[in-house]
């Protein structure tokens, strides 16, 4: 069964939701998990209590996201088969339905970064591989060494994924029994700005064990993310395989236009990929009227989002806590 929750905005003067990652996240990273992504979207709402663009705001959440170890994204990112680091990421704005993504992209602290370049500064949606990197290069973007995006506990998970030849297919496998015990995944950021313009970034190191070059859902519009002003926008997780079979971003923003509420469009969205293709995840979503939406097949999911001044955060099923939200008007902060 799917947990989800939705609010509806009054007036709209900007909002925020992040996720951290659906899947079975292990005790010992709960707390940084959930400061992480409340974190992420105190962020993002000062970006647009700021007056910053939907764009700049998805973009800083989510470098936040990635320069904290606890996710796998940027630094924490997993490790393929050949014990490497390799990443993706989108960014889409929803005013003119333009995109910008990397895939396979290697020793970059930041990918989400790139993907925003390749939106602004290239003809293209996505690069990839060697070619990400030059570009990033020569945008500037200081490659970082190798060891530093590794933590132990992605070594950890590594050595204990090599023992099974199915990694990508069991981490995230569906049945009435059984629901993912071990895994690691995506981190994401959907808004709404303050000028009613809509944008979704999503960021992954991927799967454990996964062989190198493979690409999941993330990087690619209307599976990893999608965003449209005259809907809303979205930003998934789970298994990237299913994602991709299903163009679930996609779905849950076509469901959303047919009037259904955010929440409940997301987790119609959940159960058909689990019915057609038996993967599970998660994916927050803003409706262009300001309704925030969640919902997740996983054990958790780390959400939070910043609306009307107050921060709204859970993880576990039916955990929905707030606090009122300080927000620092003044310059955008720098990405």
């Amino acid at each position: 069964m799917a947990e989800a929750g939705s609010v509806t905005a009054g007036s709209v003067g900007g909002v925020v939701v992040v996720h951290g990652g659906a899947w079975d996240i292990p005790q010992h990273l709960w707390k940084a998990s959930m400061e992480g992504v409340k974190a992420a979207a105190r962020c993002g709402y000062q970006v647009v209590g700021g007056g910053g663009s939907a764009v700049e705001a998805v973009e800083a959440a989510v470098m936040m996201l990635e320069d904290n170890p606890a996710f796998d994204a940027g630094t924490g990112s997993v490790l393929t088969l050949e014990e490497e680091v390799e990443m993706d990421a989108l960014v889409m704005s929803g005013a003119g339905l333009q995109a910008g993504a990397v895939a396979a992209i290697k020793n970059v602290k930041n990918p989400v970064k790139v993907a925003r370049l390749v939106m602004e500064k290239t003809p293209h949606v996505m690069l990839a591989g060697e070619g990400a990197n030059h570009f990033a290069a020569s945008h500037g973007i200081t490659q970082v060494p190798p060891d530093t995006l590794v933590t132990p506990y992605a070594k950890q998970e590594l050595e204990i994924m090599k023992k099974y030849s199915t990694s990508v297919d069991t981490l995230f496998n569906v049945s009435p029994q059984k629901l993912p015990q071990s895994g690691h995944d995506t981190v994401g950021c959907a808004v709404l700005d303050t000028f009613c313009h809509t944008a979704c970034a999503t960021s992954t190191g991927g799967i454990t064990a996964k062989m190198p070059g493979r690409v999941g859902d993330t990087p690619v519009p209307g599976a990893g993310g999608y965003a449209d002003d005259q809907v809303g926008a979205v930003s998934t997780t789970g298994h990237g395989e299913s994602l991709l079979k299903v163009c679930l971003a996609h779905h849950i923003v076509t469901t959303m236009a047919t009037g259904m509420p955010v929440s409940d469009s997301i987790q119609r969205s959940l159960e058909y990929m689990g019915q057609r293709v038996s993967g599970c995840g998660g994916a927050v979503a803003v409706s262009r009227c300001g309704e925030v939406g969640f919902a997740f097949t996983t054990p958790r999911m780390p959400w939070a989002y910043a609306k009307d001044n107050q921060l709204h955060y859970g993880m576990h099923p039916r955990e929905h806590m707030k606090e009122d939200l300080q927000v620092m008007r003044g310059p955008v902060p720098s990405v």
